[in-house]
């Protein structure tokens, strides 16, 4: 069963060298989701061979354009293709203002419904939760107020050993065994053992989103062994973001929290104008941590079981 990160958009603040504004799209499972959506946000969709009817869920981190102004578009032509199927929307309470106000004065009425979700922007809460995924919203420290997302997989069922399944086994004791319990005789011996006949349980995968922040080293407590960490990079080093005076995060800061989360991985993103070549980003998170990625446009990125 997939779990996908297709990078639409790197850049910050305005679209360059070939860069977009942030946003993000997500498979898990049967799940499909959008993280923010700046400008250019369903050209990228399309130019990659994705699927917009096929969201079911888009979370903006904040209100600043670049990670937003794109979502109006979408939704509007969304509309236009027809969509019917209900959509779940996140994001600051404001937002339902500004779309609201769009297609009040546009006089669109979407043939489809928004369901907008208003995220507490200052308290770590579970916003989304389906029966395989539940997603948290965590305040980040920005010029604005900002979340991050952490998207993780619920424990996956107990599968069954199938070959050595007694012809005869009942179902309610099949079902005990998926539980992860051993089935027993009424003298409380065990009849089946979990660990005979089941192959234990698949990995719940996690990925964190993570921007536009300052570094925030106690964040590694919440982000422990996520497999898959986004943070922002929107600076070299630290001492270019300290002399830019911005409420964003540098490449080597970025690679402090990801080694002290002790994750699997890192994607840096979010990556300053000035920078026309970022190779030099990457480079500079992997002095202290090696399984540091640069978030390329159109690259999906993995997480295997």
């Amino acid at each position: 069963m997939p779990f996908e990160v297709t990078i639409l958009g790197s850049n910050s603040a305005v679209p360059i060298y070939g860069r977009h504004h942030t946003s993000q799209y997500l498979r898990i499972q049967n799940h499909f989701m959008l993280v923010d959506c700046g400008e250019g946000t369903q050209l990228q969709i399309k130019r990659f061979g994705l699927k917009a009817h096929k969201l079911e869920a888009i979370f903006i981190s904040h209100l600043h354009g670049d990670h937003y102004l794109g979502l109006i578009g979408l939704l509007s032509s969304m509309h236009l293709m027809g969509r019917t199927k209900e959509l779940e929307l996140f994001g600051p309470k404001e937002l339902a203002e500004i779309i609201t106000v769009h297609f009040k004065y546009s006089d669109t009425t979407l043939r489809y419904k928004v369901n907008f979700h208003p995220i507490n922007m200052d308290e770590s809460d579970i916003i989304y939760e389906t029966k395989k995924l539940t997603v948290t919203a965590f305040p980040v420290q920005h010029r604005i107020p900002c979340v991050g997302f952490y998207f993780e997989e619920k424990p996956f069922p107990v599968r069954l050993n199938k070959r050595k399944l007694p012809e005869n086994i009942s179902l309610a004791d099949i079902g005990t065994l998926k539980k992860g319990e051993d089935v027993l005789n009424k003298d409380g011996s065990i009849r089946y053992g979990q660990e005979e006949y089941t192959l234990g349980r698949k990995r719940s995968r996690s990925y964190a989103y993570c921007t536009d922040t300052l570094y925030l080293p106690e964040l590694a407590k919440f982000l422990k062994g996520v497999d898959l960490l986004y943070h922002e990079a929107t600076f070299q080093t630290e001492e270019e973001l300290n002399a830019s005076g911005t409420y964003h995060a540098s490449a080597d800061q970025a690679a402090k929290l990801a080694r002290d989360a002790e994750v699997g991985r890192l994607l840096i993103g979010h990556f300053s104008a000035r920078y026309k070549d970022v190779e030099p980003l990457e480079a500079e998170a992997r002095k202290i941590f090696n399984e540091a990625y640069l978030a390329h446009e159109g690259k999906t990125f993995t997480i295997e079981n």
